[in-house]
């Protein structure tokens, strides 16, 4: 069935604006859902559909939002263009040509398929001191770390004989260094005035013997000793640099004793 040369001819008679207005009726859109679709202001809608054009914007921009809206209502766009030229005021023409001021983008809603990304700055600085407790955590575990690793301590095994021959060794060592050690046993005594003092090392060494005079004898040998002392009021004596109380030996003025480390 072919569409008779009459159904064209509403729309044939039609001007600009009611043309836009019949064709988005036609479509059952409302002013408002236009709008939402193509981002153009509702009342820059209206303004085309009531040929209102002082309420447009600089006619390059309301040619445009002229040929946007045929394309939505499924309008021929040059169709739309050619007629918004025809009805668009000479007058505002002039004075668009006219003003030097440049072209302003106007009335378009601006789309942004993107949604803003909006950085919060307490959120910035509690990330970073995160970061910086966990490196400092981090760090305080790798020392710890580092700490509690005991040294590698490298040892040979040693045939039974061999132990037996270095512990023979370390025994006479030590022996003698014992020895040499006792033997080095200092003993100092102190006279304020004239004591009888006899003493005799554990090797039967007599160190000192008899009636001595005031001074300092400063004598060396192995413990224990044997010590006898007169008068121990005019005695002082140092074992190792250590003061021996005599007066826990003593009875009366004599205290015979043996002297041990």
């Amino acid at each position: 069935m072919t569409q008779s040369p009459s159904d064209n001819q509403p729309n044939a008679q039609l001007s600009f604006g009611a043309l836009l207005q019949h064709a988005r009726q036609s479509k059952k859109l409302s002013l408002e859902e236009a709008s939402s679709e193509l981002f153009i202001l509702k009342r820059h809608l209206q303004a085309l559909e009531d040929e209102s054009f002082a309420d447009l914007p600089q006619a390059a921009f309301a040619r445009g939002f002229a040929i946007n809206y045929a394309k939505f209502l499924g309008l021929d766009a040059a169709e739309v263009a050619t007629s918004f030229d025809a009805v668009y005021p000479d007058a505002l023409k002039h004075l668009a040509s006219s003003s030097e001021l440049p072209l302003r983008p106007m009335g378009t809603l601006q789309h942004d398929n993107q949604s803003r990304i909006h950085f919060n700055p307490l959120l910035i600085l509690a990330v970073i001191a995160l970061i910086v407790l966990v490196v400092f955590l981090f760090r305080m575990v790798s020392n710890a770390s580092k700490d509690d690793q005991a040294p590698t301590v490298v040892t040979n095994e040693l045939t039974t004989t061999e132990q037996a021959q270095g512990a023979a060794i370390n025994t006479q060592g030590t022996d003698a260094n014992d020895s040499q050690n006792l033997s080095n046993t200092s003993l100092q005594v102190t006279l304020t005035d004239t004591a009888t003092i006899n003493i005799t090392d554990a090797s039967g060494n007599n160190l000192i013997s008899g009636s001595q005079t005031s001074g300092d004898y400063k004598l060396s040998g192995m413990p224990p000793f044997k010590i006898d002392i007169n008068n121990v009021d005019n005695v002082r004596l140092l074992l190792n640099q250590q003061i021996i109380v005599l007066d826990q030996y003593a009875i009366g003025k004599r205290a015979s004793f043996e002297l041990s480390l």
